[in-house]
Parts: C-alpha cells; sequence; structure tokens
C-alpha cells in the first residue's frame, strides 16, 4: 500500500492528533486558528518563505523580500475577513548577508505593516550557513464579523473570485495586495459561505474549499478571470493563459462561496470599486472539481498547482 504523499497529506496526520480544545474553537485546517483569549478572540496566522522557493534574490531585493513576507500572512487574514492586529517576524540570514541588507529587509516588512496597520510587535534573527528565510506571524480579530471558514460551501452556492488570475511569477507575487479591506466589504454586503485565498492556485485551493466543505464544483473556464500576465507568460512557455490562471498560484486574491441570491446582488452592486469580482462556477453535491469548457466539454480539474512535501522521498 502506496502511502499518502505531500504537504496537505502531512496536514491531516497532523489534525487527527491535535484533538480538540474549548480554547481553540478553530485549530488546524483552516487560514488561521481562533483562540479563546476573552473578548475578541484572537485569530492567528504563521507563514514561511524560503529562499529558492518562494523568492530568488537574482529577481528580488531584500525589501520585496520583507514586504512578500508579511503580505502573505496578512492574505490568510483577508481569507477570514479578520483585522489585522500585530505581527511578529523571524529571519535567518545567510551569514556572510550585510547590515544593509537586514535593514532593506525590515524596511520591506514595515511597508506592509504600515500599510494595512499591523504594527510589528518583536521577533528574532539569527544567521545560518543556508540561504535566506523569513518567517511572520499575524495576529488579528474578528471585529465585529464572523471569521469565515473553508467549511461553510453549500450545494446551489456561486463561486467568486477578486481580480484577475495567473502569471504572478513575472513579478506581481512580490507586490501584491492582500485582499484584508475588500474582504470585509465582502462580508458585510454578503453572507460568505466559505473563503479561501488563492496562494497555490486557483485548482489546488478550490479542492482545499471543497474537501473542508465536503462539497463538489463546477467551474466554467470561460468566466475564469485570465489575467494580462498569465497571457504573457503563455506565450513564453506555450502553454494555455487558462492554465496559467487555474494553476500558475501566488495570486492572492480571493476565492468565495455565497448563495445565488447574494451572488446576483453582488453582481448589481459591486462593493469593491474597481476590483473585478467574477462568476466562476458553482458547488455541487459530490465531491472533487470538473471544468466546463464553453462548447460543454466537461474534464476533471485536478489540482494542478503547488504543494510542498510530495516529491519521491515523502512516501
Amino acid at each position: 500500500m502506496t502511502e499518502p504523499k505531500g504537504e496537505h497529506a502531512l496536514i491531516d496526520w497532523i489534525r487527527r492528533r491535535t484533538g480538540e480544545a474549548a480554547s481553540v474553537p478553530i485549530g488546524p485546517g483552516d487560514d488561521m486558528a481562533r483562540v479563546r483569549l476573552g473578548e475578541p478572540d484572537a485569530l492567528l496566522t504563521t507563514d514561511t518563505l524560503l529562499e529558492g522557493t518562494h523568492f530568488r534574490l537574482d529577481e528580488a531585493s531584500p525589501r520585496q523580500v520583507g514586504y512578500k513576507a508579511l503580505a502573505v500572512s496578512l492574505s490568510d487574514c483577508a481569507a477570514m475577513a479578520a483585522e489585522p492586529v500585530a505581527a511578529v517576524a523571524w529571519v535567518a540570514l545567510p551569514e556572510d548577508a550585510r547590515m544593509t541588507f537586514a535593514e532593506a529587509l525590515f524596511a520591506g516588512l514595515l511597508d506592509a505593516a504600515e500599510r494595512f496597520a499591523c504594527p510589528i510587535a518583536g521577533g528574532d534573527v539569527t544567521s545560518w550557513t543556508g540561504g535566506l528565510a523569513v518567517g511572520t506571524s499575524v495576529l488579528g480579530q474578528p471585529a465585529g464579523i464572523e471569521p469565515v471558514r473553508r467549511g461553510g460551501a453549500r450545494p446551489g452556492d456561486v463561486l467568486l473570485v477578486t481580480g484577475r488570475l495567473g502569471g504572478a511569477g513575472l513579478g506581481r507575487h512580490l507586490a501584491f495586495v492582500p485582499r484584508v479591506a475588500e474582504a470585509r466589504r465582502l462580508a458585510r454586503a454578503a453572507n460568505l459561505h466559505a473563503m479561501i485565498d488563492l496562494s497555490d492556485g486557483l485548482s489546488t485551493d478550490l479542492g482545499h474549499l471543497l474537501r473542508e466543505s465536503g462539497v463538489g464544483a463546477e467551474v466554467d473556464a470561460p468566466g475564469v478571470p485570465v489575467s494580462p500576465d498569465a497571457e504573457r507568460a503563455a506565450e513564453a512557455d506555450g502553454r494555455t493563459p487558462l492554465a496559467h490562471a487555474l494553476s500558475d498560484g501566488e495570486d492572492f486574491e480571493l476565492l468565495l462561496a455565497v448563495s445565488a441570491e447574494d451572488a446576483a446582488r453582488l453582481a448589481r452592486r459591486p462593493p469593491l470599486g474597481n476590483l473585478p469580482l467574477s462568476a466562476v462556477g458553482r458547488i455541487v453535491q459530490g465531491r472533487g472539481a470538473v471544468l466546463l469548457s464553453a462548447d460543454g466539454t466537461r474534464a476533471p480539474l485536478a489540482p494542478a498547482g503547488y504543494e510542498h512535501f510530495r516529491g519521491k522521498g515523502t512516501g
């Protein structure tokens, strides 16, 4: 018998062993944990960025890396419509790094902290013989909006996506805008049944939402909002722009499930200004996702985005 592989097999293994605790009403499996510390509850998330996996220093400045490190955790806040309160950060610097490098990295962290009113409360600095590694943890709060989880999608719901997808690796992955304010506007305008941020690609992150909700989905290929970057990436590698939009990842847009009535209301009165909000499909009974082409052809939509820990040695 083959052992399950991959990041999410490991996460499932961890979840089975963490159990439930009254002080942690939302544990592993969502974008943030919920911890009871008084009123209001605290919401927590943490992320790690590694040189060679999440960025390359021959393409990204240390200031861009610092910004991205905190922005990734702020995107988790957006995924649950949480309000950021404060952050802590740690960094493992290459042992030959200069002070100016470290200062630029911290300046990037401050760029994100100040833009999203999420002050940096502390952290840790060390050095080692490996490449640059940066970690961030963000403390948030519901602030009048119940956290939106991944597990509430229902058959008949409409799937909506903010922004345009694909090709983020051409540079947008270093300068994206976490949809913190947009998520809270959406939560005030409609009853959001489920939501997730698109860090690993639409096809993969949709799978996470479906698994937690215990449902299936139909995705309309013509409705997927393809970015100009996806068009450029397709010209370079021969894949289709749609394939890039479905699987590239690091868009950090929002995927949400709402009732058909709320979807129609949001279409009539767009709450996000010039930011597109596109209907890309629907929630159905069953498991997994299918992709519907313009001619009505149906094909399985397998997770094709990024997943850690799925190499030959993970079985």
